[in-house]
């Protein structure tokens, strides 16, 4: 098994120099650590091979295409080939304009340009179809970030029953900023990302957005944050909080080049405190901010001026982008203004560099910094705050961390601040400055036993878990469904009887649930071959379903076929009149009646429908989240008005349904089987009503739940249209 790791960039990106290609590793804590999980995969006694599959980080010439895949199959990686236009409108143009402002809270700096979207999905496609030419059997794909949202379900649709995961380094917005996508978007987006196995999140909060999002728009609810998808598929969705390489960033701290470059820095800084400020260029890092907040603290409490010195390094980022221009524009007059207003012949308040620091220089700055100002606006996770904290040898230093990043979840002994309060870095610095060193190593030595106990090997070995667990307990469900074998033996039982009984429900078994019920009227080809079924002399088919009389009459009255209403309390039988199956009273309806009709009033989009000896609130077409939250209310009060009566509550696909005790699908089933001695019987259904009905007819008989729930049923299929399709296989086998 080889696991397939795919993100936007190889781990490396390439470069062409004298004819010649040059791989030059990527930075960032993504690839850094990643690559030690996996490399701890692969070196395991259970080995894990893994392959690399990304944009290699330039346009290559077809001519230099198939040595580009050699050199890079050396270092396990897959390139996928794209050419720098397209790569160019995809990054810059949805990935960066759309979703990177909109994902981190700044709508008002998202652009929604049709043409970037087609980028983005055209992007996601060459993905695929990179995949499926290296993907074999038993492989599992692990798909990283915003740049890939539709490549999860791009995949299943070609390998339904491949293993996916998906992982989102940035935060999840809320359902109202979310919803500012046009609303194409938004559902393939999150239809995308569900095509995946186990989805993950950084955080509790980014979870919870995800599961409301899907609930508003796609009306998929949870239990626990396990989703069924059409219920065809049983989904995760969990948090899985990204660690560091705890012990190689220890390691390297110790070492002595990274200690004697510390003693020179501190030697050229003098003898001050360090604030260190290390970030790329984007206005989701709030550095603008913590320069306001450190010019106010000299200005407040100038004791402090000349002794002390915040390192602001600043690492290009997107290049090119109006924004990122100005902004570093406004970085530079900041610090000009502070360093000229504070600043003397021999003290100089900010040490500003402007370029790409490598990795040995940063955990020098590490090493020797006092405080470390991490203070992002909004950040998906910010591995750089657990960096500075795991470096710390002596575990002297003090970290203040943002509220708005993902660490702050896991280092609450860091001062936490709001990164919108200047006042409150002001205060920050000043604690962190004048903080005991006792203090610093207790809250210290809290977090870096945190973060070893949750590396980033463990962080990896969770999430590949977690997706084993969940494709095992699919296939729980999915040794249920009709295989090859079954539906021969199916077809041959159903061929060589002559006394047949076909029980089969409606809604979500012949036909798909509708918004409102009256509009799920038959369609022409189930006509057709119900028609066909019942006019074999050897069968009885019975419509057993939870509608009112009047309506399926009106539906299959013509038809050579038995109908059974309102879940057992009405049957009418081949070429006889409708019959009560017992006799019960409904008056009843009178006192129950005044509460649906209120929370039909309090739910917009919801309806009350009346049967003979029922009433049935549905709200499929009212809004998700309320309905949830109306549901249950509902259901708790019909409980304990209907508590010691003849009364039952009975919850369904989007309704809830009160009847009298004793009125069920298995009880007319009872009935029908007591006539006649059949010889093959076939029961089909997918609710909770249906469960009654399977229950109620022989061990031997085919009983098939519609959908992947648990059931008494012996078989499942997926969907009404497997049904559709096993109905016809069966009524040309009866032709023939």
């Amino acid at each position: 098994m080889t696991l397939l790791v795919v993100s936007n960039r190889l781990p490396f990106t390439v470069s062409s120099r004298d004819n010649k290609l040059v791989f030059h590793a990527s930075p960032g804590g993504l690839v850094s650590g990643l690559t030690a999980y996996l490399e701890w995969a692969r070196q395991n006694p259970s080995g894990t091979d893994y392959l690399w599959v990304g944009w290699p980080g330039m346009e290559v010439e077809e001519g230099s295409r198939e040595l580009l895949r050699t050199k890079a199959a050396k270092q396990r990686a897959c390139p996928v080939f794209l050419d720098a236009d397209t790569m160019k409108k995809f990054y810059q143009g949805f990935c960066n304009s759309t979703i990177w402002p909109l994902f981190h809270y700044f709508p008002t700096y998202a652009k929604f340009r049709e043409e970037d979207w087609a980028q983005y999905v055209k992007v996601n496609e060459a993905f695929r179809d990179s995949i499926l030419k290296v993907y074999q059997p038993n492989d599992t794909v692990w798909i990283h970030d915003y740049h890939l949202m539709l490549l999860p379900r791009l995949l299943r649709e070609k390998l339904p029953d491949i293993p996916i995961g998906f992982f989102l380094h940035t935060p999840f917005p809320s359902y109202d900023v979310f919803r500012t996508l046009p609303t194409t978007w938004r559902r393939e987006i999150l239809e995308g990302i569900l095509g995946a196995d186990l989805i993950g999140f950084h955080t509790i909060d980014y979870t919870q957005h995800f599961l409301r999002c899907i609930l508003r728009i796609l009306g998929y609810e949870h239990s626990f944050g396990q989703v069924l998808i059409n219920g065809e598929r049983t989904i995760k969705i969990d948090t899985f909080p990204m660690g560091v390489d705890y012990r190689e960033i220890r390691d390297l701290a110790k070492s002595d080049d990274i200690q004697e470059e510390g003693r020179g820095l501190r030697e050229r800084l003098g003898n001050r405190k360090i604030i260190l400020s290390q970030d790329r260029l984007d206005y989701t890092k709030g550095i603008k901010h913590r320069l306001e907040a450190y010019a106010i603290f000299l200005d407040r409490h100038p004791q402090w001026q000349r002794k002390v010195v915040l390192v602001l390094s600043v690492v290009p980022s997107r290049l090119g982008a109006e924004q990122y221009e100005q902004m570093k524009e406004e970085i530079d007059k900041l610090v000009g203004g502070i360093n000229g207003k504070f600043g003397t012949i021999d003290w100089t308040p900010i040490v500003y560099r402007y370029r790409f620091l490598p990795y040995n220089q940063l955990l020098s700055l590490f090493a020797i910094s006092d405080v470390a100002l991490v203070t992002p606006l909004r950040d998906g996770m910010n591995l750089v705050a657990k960096e500075y904290v795991a470096s710390k040898i002596d575990q002297r230093g003090v970290l203040i961390l943002s509220e708005m990043a993902g660490a702050s979840r896991e280092l609450g002994e860091a001062l936490i601040i709001n990164p919108n309060d200047t006042s409150e870095i002001v205060d920050a610095i000043k604690t962190a400055l004048e903080m005991p060193e006792s203090e610093q190593i207790r809250r210290n030595q809290a977090m870096q036993t945190r973060l070893e106990r949750y590396d980033v090997i463990k962080w990896g070995q969770d999430f590949t878990g977690k997706l084993r667990s969940i494709k095992q307990q699919q296939k729980k469900f999915s040794a249920k469904l009709i295989d090859a074998a079954t539906r021969e033996k199916m077809i041959r039982d159903y061929d060589t009887s002559q006394n047949r009984i076909l029980l089969l429900d409606y809604d979500g078994t012949l036909s798909p649930f509708k918004a409102r019920p009256e509009t799920a009227v038959p369609e022409k080809t189930l006509l057709a071959v119900l028609n066909a079924l019942s006019e074999d002399p050897r069968n009885n088919l019975v419509i057993i379903s939870g509608r009112n009389r009047t309506l399926l009459q009106d539906w299959f009255g013509s038809f050579n076929l038995g109908i059974v209403a309102e879940h057992g309390a009405w049957i009418r039988q081949k070429g006889k009149d409708w019959v009560p199956t017992i006799k019960v009273e409904s008056n009843w309806k009178e006192k129950v009646r005044p509460t649906l009709r209120g929370y039909e009033d309090r739910l917009p989009g919801s309806l009350l429908e009346e049967k003979e000896f029922s009433l049935v609130w549905h709200f499929r077409a009212a809004d998700p989240e309320l309905a949830y939250v109306r549901s249950k209310e509902l259901a708790d009060e019909l409980s304990y008005f209907t508590e010691n009566t003849e009364l039952q509550v009975l919850q369904g696909s989007k309704s809830i349904e009160v009847r009298n005790v004793g009125i069920n699908k298995g009880l007319a089933a009872k009935l029908l089987l007591s006539e006649t001695n059949f010889d093959f019987v076939l029961a089909m259904g997918d609710d909770w009503a249906d469960e009654d009905l399977f229950e109620a007819i022989p061990d031997q008989a085919y009983s098939i739940k519609v959908g992947l729930a648990k059931s008494y049923a012996r078989f499942n299929l997926r969907n009404h249209r497997e049904v559709i399709q096993l109905l016809t296989d069966l009524y040309k086998t009866g032709k023939s």
